[in-house]
């Protein structure tokens, strides 16, 4: 069947009952609850990365060959996660994206390329590197956002471009590196830009025209709600921009996204630069944010780490799930956070249920109190103007990265890609500059205890706990995939990608694909045969925050750019 009967199909199953928006999101949904299809840069509005298909299992893993393989043509953070809808496969490379192709999904022979001419100054405003995690489809659409702060919709039979819209002048430090959100013929997205003193916003576009249709900001002024949570008029370069991805609740019509750090690092300039911060605590950084996706609103939040002091960029994705706790089903929102911590919240009404330390190094804080929404903080390791700190867990890479995690519901457990490294901290003065970075601190990097610098770990939401761990030499390494054929797909800053044992964590089959792997691997099935995709191509900007052990990440592996797609003999 090809896009556009596809397409159509989606769509008229229920036009004749709502209205052309609600359309929009019912189609997504439908095409997210087809296991063949691989919708949206988590598989679904959940983000749980979760495939039912399951062809491709423990037992016959081993016999995982290569289908096809494209080269990029685009080296440095190749981080996309690919989506398939019908028969097509729709992939970004790095540097702005510099290409975007469409792919028969099940040969690789290409359909289309998109091209677009980003300035060759983009890198310098780019914080993290110039990397792409893929696109988003809807209505016959590709949306594409880009490193020169646009939104692009392009054709998604032709590749041709459609509109595009400014969604933000990428010159003061913003860049759009993620996927956007389409919820009833919204296209919703951020930008970057956190460490580089930007007002970081969520912002919908009109999936038809491009219309901005609303703007909601993510740091509270005077006068606004929360404005009281900022030194002076500092919200006004306090970063908490939403750069990474978000997740949708049909049910309760809620879009979730999670924000970055405030700025300026230094923390004497936006707050009391110490613990006692009263209410100086920088909303809405640091937070998980539930907005309303036809007007912005937003109805609730989370701060993780109120006034934060160690870059703990809260902006990880939000993985929905409905969990048994309790003697009851709760509709649940789960969340590994840079701090170290792994936060169950109820996700319809924002009540955290459960915060418990994923990352056992974590010592900036003995626990996170649910009773009080903070941190129980270590003063020896908050630091501040006068007040360096040593020895501080996680390292500002955080206990988990953006590298995406997983959830499988027939384990009951999440996958988490986690980083052991940790640091040490202090405080300068700083002034803020358009377009340079904003930070104000030094931070020297050292290994966490125990001999390994990362290690995906299985665990149990529920039970609060670890189940299983895999550890590695490196940290910063791949996203994670799982499928019902009890798999969980990771590779590492070394290049290998391996499938696993979802249950005990047992290593079945590993290929090393000749670069170092961030993206979250996808499966899907065409005509009956399921394919199992990752793209490589590691981080080169990274390494430069981490001092020895960034040398050793770029020692690991060449930079690369090139996709990847297995399938059984």
């Amino acid at each position: 069947m090809n896009l556009k009967k596809i397409a159509l199909l989606a769509g008229a199953a229920v036009a004749l009952c709502l209205p052309a928006g609600a359309a929009f999101a019912e189609a997504t949904v439908s095409a997210a609850a087809d296991a063949n299809q691989w919708a949206t840069y988590g598989k679904g509005y959940d983000n749980q990365r979760f495939s039912p298909l399951a062809q491709i299992n423990a037992r016959n893993v081993k016999h995982l060959n290569l289908a096809y393989s494209l080269q990029f043509g685009s080296l440095r953070s190749n981080e996309s996660s690919p989506i398939v809808i019908g028969d097509t496969m729709y992939v970004s490379t790095s540097w702005g994206p510099k290409y975007v192709f469409a792919l028969d999904a099940a040969t690789g022979q290409r359909k289309w390329t998109y091209e677009p001419d980003i300035p060759d100054d983009v890198l310098q405003f780019a914080c993290c590197d110039v990397n792409s995690r893929g696109v988003t489809y809807s209505d016959g659409k590709i949306f594409v956002g880009r490193l020169d702060g646009k939104l692009v919709a392009l054709d998604a039979a032709t590749g041709k471009e459609l509109w595009k819209t400014q969604v933000v002048d990428y010159k003061q430090g913003s860049v759009i590196t993620s996927p956007p959100v389409v919820v009833h013929g919204k296209v919703i997205t951020g930008f970057g830009g956190g460490e580089y003193g930007v007002r970081g916003s969520l912002q919908a576009y009109d999936v038809a025209t491009g219309k901005q249709v609303w703007q909601t900001f993510t740091t509270a002024k005077p006068g606004e709600p929360g404005g009281d949570s900022w030194k002076g008029d500092t919200a006004d370069h306090g970063g908490g921009a939403a750069w990474l991805v978000g997740s949708y609740d049909p049910k309760s019509n809620t879009v979730f996204w999670g924000t970055s750090n405030p700025g300026p690092w230094n923390t004497g300039v936006r707050s009391t630069g110490d613990g006692n911060f009263g209410k100086l605590t920088n909303l809405y950084t640091t937070s998980t944010l539930a907005l309303d996706p036809d007007t912005g609103k937003i109805k609730w939040h989370i701060q993780h780490t109120p006034a934060d002091a160690w870059d703990y960029d809260g902006v990880n994705e939000l993985v929905l799930a409905d969990l048994k706790m309790k003697g009851g089903t709760v509709p649940a929102l789960m969340k590994a956070d840079r701090n170290g911590f792994f936060f169950v919240a109820n996700r319809e009404t924002g009540k955290v249920l459960s915060a418990e330390k994923y990352v056992p190094s974590t010592n900036w804080a003995s626990k996170w109190d649910i009773a009080t929404s903070r941190a129980v903080e270590d003063p020896a390791k908050r630091p501040g103007p006068g007040h360096p700190a040593k020895d501080i867990c996680p390292n500002l890479i955080g206990g988990k990265n953006w590298q995406p995690m997983s959830y499988n519901p027939g384990t009951g457990l999440v996958y988490i890609p986690t980083n052991n490294v940790c640091m040490d901290w202090s405080v300068s003065d700083i002034a803020y500059k358009r377009g340079v970075f904003y930070l104000g601190a030094e931070f020297p990097t050292s290994a966490g205890p125990g001999g390994f610098l990362g290690e995906l770990i299985a665990w149990d939401p529920v039970a609060g706990k670890k189940v299983w761990g895999m550890k590695s030499d490196l940290p910063f390494n791949g996203g994670t995939l799982t499928t019902a054929g009890n798999l969980v797909f990771w590779g590492d800053l070394h290049g290998d990608f391996r499938a696993i044992n979802a249950s005990n964590g047992q290593e079945l089959w590993k290929k090393n694909l000749g670069s170092g792997i961030g993206a979250g691997p996808i499966t899907y099935s065409v005509k009956g045969k399921q394919y199992v995709a990752v793209v490589v191509g590691r981080t080169a900007s990274i390494p430069a925050f981490l001092g020895d052990i960034g040398k050793k990440i770029t020692a690991a592996a060449p930079e690369g750019g090139a996709l990847f797609v297995f399938s059984l003999d």
